[in-house]
C-alpha cells in the first residue's frame, strides 16, 4: 500500500462499533463511461465499447487508428483534470447512501491521483455524497484489509473492476462483495466478479442487499 494512501486511511475517525460501507466512486456513484466519452468525443475521439477495457477501444475519429497506451494514459489523465466535476450522478446512489448512513460509517475509495482529490470531493458534496474520500492507488486489497481491521462489525465494499474485488475477497475475506457496474453496456461485458455476493447496476437493490445483510446479523 502506498505512504499516502495508508496516511490518509489512518487519518480517518472511524467507531470500531459500526458497520461500515466503502464504495468507489466510478461508475458506481459516478457516470465515468459516459462522462468519458463527451470528452473524448470533445477531443477527436471516440469509445469502441467491444470490451471491458479503456486501452484498445479508444479510436480517432475519422481515421478509426487505435490510440497507443501511452496515448490513452494521456487522455485519461487530461479527462480526469478537466472533467471529475462534469460527470453524472447514478441515480439513486446518493438517496440510498443517505439512508444507509443511518445504520453504518460511509467511505469512498477512488483510484483517482491525489491532485484530482480536491475535484472529485467537491464533486460528492454536490451532489449530496459528502463522505470522507481516500484517494487510492492501485489494487484496493490491502487499503480495505486495514479497514476491515479497524472494525468489528459488518464491512461492505462496492466497485466495478473484477481485479479489485478479487483482491480484497484475498486480503479481507470477511469483507462483503457487491460487483456494481452503472453503465448496463459495460456491465453487459463482463459477468460476475468471482467472489461477489452482489452483482447489479442498481441502487435500490445494492441499498437491499446491504439492509437484509445489516438485519440478519442485528445491526
Amino acid at each position: 500500500m502506498e505512504p499516502h494512501v495508508r496516511g490518509q486511511l489512518e487519518g480517518l475517525s472511524l467507531d470500531r462499533q459500526r458497520p461500515l460501507i466503502v464504495t468507489d466512486a466510478d461508475e458506481v456513484v459516478a457516470y465515468f463511461i459516459a462522462g468519458l466519452e463527451k470528452f473524448l468525443l470533445r477531443n477527436g475521439h471516440w469509445l469502441d465499447l467491444k470490451s471491458f477495457a479503456i486501452t484498445g477501444n479508444i479510436r480517432r475519429q475519422g481515421s478509426n487508428e487505435i490510440s497507443t497506451q501511452p496515448q490513452v494514459k494521456e487522455m485519461l489523465g487530461n479527462f480526469f483534470a478537466e472533467d471529475t466535476e462534469l460527470l453524472d450522478p447514478v441515480e439513486g446512489a446518493a438517496e440510498a447512501l443517505q439512508a444507509l448512513s443511518a445504520r453504518a460509517q460511509i467511505i469512498v475509495l477512488s483510484n483517482v491521483e491525489p491532485k484530482v482529490h480536491a475535484a472529485r470531493h467537491r464533486w460528492l458534496r454536490r451532489h449530496g455524497m459528502d463522505y470522507p474520500l481516500i484517494a487510492n492507488s492501485g489494487s484496493k486489497g490491502l487499503p480495505l484489509r486495514y479497514l476491515s481491521e479497524q472494525i468489528d462489525a459488518p464491512v461492505f465494499f462496492l466497485d466495478d473492476l473484477p481485479p479489485h474485488l478479487d483482491a480484497v475477497a484475498e486480503h479481507a475475506s470477511r469483507v462483503f462483495l457487491l460487483h456494481f457496474i452503472a453503465d448496463k453496456r459495460l456491465a453487459a461485458l463482463v459477468g460476475p466478479a468471482q467472489n461477489c455476493q452482489l452483482h447489479t447496476s442498481n441502487w435500490t437493490e445494492a441499498r437491499s442487499f446491504i439492509d437484509t445483510k445489516l438485519d440478519d446479523m442485528g445491526y
